[in-house]
């Protein structure tokens, strides 16, 4: 309920601090007193859009609290869970405007968006008038009234469930395919690339072993040369072994003969000779060593720019290459088993697809029965309110080819007021006093079913009087026994069945200085006089406190 309401400098409202009691409430006063005033308050509180015009002439903001004592398991309450707003016993909902038209927004002394106290304002509190074009009027609101109506939650969360199955699933098989068709895109291109790296089997490191191996082969095949030219000189037709062999022989002979002077040329030629000899040997040594294929040096390079050039082509390191044909490889292994997958979940979109439909079905089986049962439940009050002509539609689109979260159906309140007439939306068809007393019709129906804690009426009884006043109080009060209601009335016959009655009226603060909007509650001899006002006009007589006095008995 809405316990409590205070406001500060809003237009005529200096200062307000309102308590307010469960069951049926009225607000009654005279024409231009501020009962107006006092709504569009509320309705700052509850998120309505601000406006500077609201705030009260010389001030610099005006403020309005209102506190809500509701449910713990009360969707509001869940709506501040789900913001991390704490949830304290007492919800409290806080709005300031200032002047220059700034808004700022708390609930629980926390800031928070002018969308939340929106939120939470609606699930909370219902304000429902002539022209209101919120709650009951929101043909976006009715198929939810009537799955609280029929009582259809577990139903429509079975749709919701299914529904959020089957776009997963649709989503995946999606998913799937663009995967497919991407790779079959890429198919020649892939068998090419792993033809190619196939035959090429690039290894890990391979291109620095090529390169170090390479770099050795063209060092030995530049060093081949040097040893080429030594074994020329060494062992070709000029070398100098041969000659100086002949050399020594004939001076050996004739150092023999007794020529002593050639024995010190003989031993220096032998010496030369063992030198050469030992330089031959080690050149032999050397060219053993350095024995190498000079094809080894083609097919290292041939290999190391294959590699390399397969690099670039696939702007990789070459040590990369291995990872490339690893993906191209991954790219036909899905071609391969992708449309196996695809296969599998194609069948698992249809079962969803089959579950969806028959969840759908059965909501919309619950919700045919429910309208029947609304339209009955709500056209058994149009005639204590005089509409006993007029006939309640619950009009409903059913699509069975919508896969939608709500289900099949599309649903919109409808009326016929008088026999002829073609029937059409609430707003379109019903006149303002006719539109009240349907939406006042609908609450009753649906006051346990679908309907926030509070409900405030603003003049719904505009226009009628007698029965119909008298008939719109009964329905108020039956109301007020299930949920609080707030009621701005100019009916007697309303007044006359409050469990509390609140009297809005205008006072001058000082003499000749500004007015204000003053709001009190009023006991039982002023509540009397009150409604005896209401019945009699600008002049009380006794014949009206006599009245006042016997209606308000009558329906105590």
């Amino acid at each position: 309920m809405l316990s409590a309401l205070s406001v500060r400098n809003i237009v005529l409202i200096d200062q307000l601090d309102l308590g307010l009691d469960g069951g049926l409430t009225v607000l009654t006063g005279e024409t231009g007193a501020g009962k107006s005033i006092l709504l569009d308050a509320l309705t700052l509180a509850l998120g309505g859009r601000g406006d500077a015009s609201l705030v009260r002439a010389g001030a610099e903001s005006g403020q309005v609290v209102a506190v809500l004592q509701l449910g713990r398991v009360h969707p509001a309450r869940e709506a501040l869970r789900d913001n991390s707003i704490a949830d304290d016993e007492d919800i409290i909902l806080r709005r300031v405007q200032f002047a220059d038209g700034r808004t700022r927004a708390f609930i629980n002394d926390q800031p928070v968006s002018a969308g939340l106290l929106q939120t939470v304002g609606r699930l909370a509190v219902e304000i429902h008038g002539q022209h209101d074009e919120r709650a009951l009027i929101d043909a976006a609101t009715h198929r939810a009234l009537l799955d609280a109506y029929g009582g259809h939650e577990a139903e429509a969360r079975a749709v919701r469930q299914a529904h959020a199955t089957l776009v997963g699933a649709d989503e995946a098989v999606a998913a799937q395919r663009a995967v497919i068709a991407e790779a079959m895109a890429r198919e020649d291109y892939a068998r090419h690339v792993v033809e190619e790296l196939s035959d090429l089997a690039p290894e890990a490191g391979e291109e620095e072993v090529l390169a170090d191996r390479r770099q050795r082969l063209m060092q030995l095949e530049r060093a081949a040369e040097e040893v080429r030219d030594a074994d020329e000189i060494l062992n070709g037709p000029m070398a100098p072994g041969p000659a100086l062999a002949g050399l020594m022989r004939r001076l050996m002979r004739k150092a023999d003969a007794g020529a002593a002077v050639f024995q010190p040329m003989v031993e220096a030629l032998d010496a030369s000779l063992v030198s050469l000899d030992a330089t031959s040997e080690a050149l032999e040594t050397l060219k053993r060593e350095m024995a190498f294929d000079p094809a080894d040096l083609e097919k290292v390079e041939e290999r190391l720019f294959a590699l390399r050039a397969a690099a670039r082509k696939h702007h990789v390191s070459c040590d990369g290459l291995a990872e490339v044909l690893a993906r191209y490889r991954a790219d036909i292994e899905m071609l391969e088993s992708g449309e196996e997958a695809l296969r599998a979940l194609e069948a698992a979109a249809d079962l969803a697809r089959k579950d969806y439909r028959e969840a759908a079905r059965r909501l919309s089986q619950a919700r045919e029965r429910a309208a029947r049962d609304l339209t009955r439940s709500v056209e058994a009050e149009l005639p204590d309110l005089k509409l006993g002509a007029a006939k309640f539609i619950v009009d409903r689109q059913i699509d069975t080819a919508r896969v939608a979260a709500s289900g099949f159906d599309q649903i919109a309140f409808h009326v016929q007021t008088n026999p002829g007439t073609l029937p059409g939306p609430l707003l379109k068809v019903a006149s303002g006093g006719e539109l009240s007393r349907f939406l006042l019709a609908l609450k009753v129906v649906l006051a346990d079913r679908g309907s926030a804690p509070v409900l405030i009426f603003d003049e719904i009884d505009t226009g009628v009087g007698g029965a119909v006043a008298d008939a719109i109080g009964r329905r108020l009060s039956r109301l007020a026994e299930k949920v609080q209601v707030i009621s701005v009335t100019h009916a007697p016959q309303v007044a006359a069945r409050a469990r509390s009655h609140l009297l809005i009226e205008k006072q001058a603060v000082q003499e000749g200085a500004f007015m204000r909007t003053h709001v009190r509650p009023l006991d039982v001899g002023a509540r009397r006089e009150e409604v005896a006002r209401m019945l009699a006009g600008a002049t009380v007589t006794e014949e009206a406190r006599a009245a006042a006095s016997k209606l308000i008995s009558e329906v105590s």
